[in-house]
């Protein structure tokens, strides 16, 4: 049976009262935003790698089959989500896997045409810069950032300074140079940090506005019944100060 767990996830998270989506949503913005991710807020979905949902061609269908290949069982299993159309994210998610590691098994099927090349050139440039294969300026070539031009007057800069002597990253080249934005970069860099991070969900502990309402109610009953008993203890002791008093008296 299909569990789409991050869908699950959401859709509590909607259930939350407007007040709360509001707040939610200015400290995501605000977050993004620090982190120089404002592009992505507004970015076409269609390209986001996390979002990306693989198809099996002939030849990956046949070999989650008869696995002729011998191929490690993660492979297969990665094989198996994508039959059932799964998105990246979901993959990531029942696979206990980080983002880093679904793109190497991505980029693998790709290359051994188990899977469809995405239409999206920036489903691809990310999933083969997460998985190690593309470096920074193969990255921004491919995903229609720069053009080969660019990219060859960068390397020709970046060996013109290694000759002096002198190291530094493409990226701060193409800077440079006008080519990208210091905030491509900054945004590129993080998302693959990030992207070594596991994200696990746990249905049995998503936010739920229902338990959290019942949980209110439940401590709200609890302090009543506390307040009961305090009431019922100070009437107790009165009347046993009355008594002493009587028996002094």
């Amino acid at each position: 049976m299909k569990r789409n767990l991050f869908k699950l996830f959401i859709n509590k998270l909607l259930a939350y009262p407007l007040w709360v989506k509001q707040v939610v949503y200015y400290r995501l913005y605000q977050n993004m935003k620090e982190n120089n991710c404002e592009r992505y807020i507004i970015k076409n979905i269609d390209h986001l790698f996390a979002m990306h949902v693989p198809t099996l061609t002939f030849q990956g269908k046949n070999e989650l089959w008869d696995k002729s290949g011998g191929l490690d069982s993660n492979i297969y299993n990665f094989l198996k989500f994508v039959h059932s159309e799964y998105n990246i994210l979901e993959i990531s998610l029942n696979m206990f896997l980080s983002i880093e590691e679904v793109a190497k098994y991505y980029i693998f099927c790709l290359e051994q045409n188990y899977i469809e090349a995405p239409e999206a050139e920036e489903v691809y440039a990310m999933a083969g810069f997460i998985a190690g294969k593309f470096p920074t300026g193969d990255y921004f070539l491919k995903n229609g950032s720069i053009t080969i031009d660019q990219l060859d007057v960068a390397l020709a800069e970046q060996q013109r300074l290694a000759d002096r002597g002198q190291h530094e990253l493409i990226g701060k080249i193409l800077v440079r140079l006008g080519f990208i934005t210091q905030e491509s970069v900054k945004t590129l860099f993080k998302l693959k940090a990030d992207s070594r991070k596991r994200f696990v969900l746990n249905p049995e502990t998503f936010p739920d506005s229902e338990q959290a309402a019942g949980s209110i109610q439940k401590l709200e009953d609890e302090v009543r019944a506390l307040k009961n008993e305090n009431n019922a203890l100070k009437q107790t002791m009165a009347r046993i100060i009355d008594m002493v008093k009587k028996y002094d008296d």
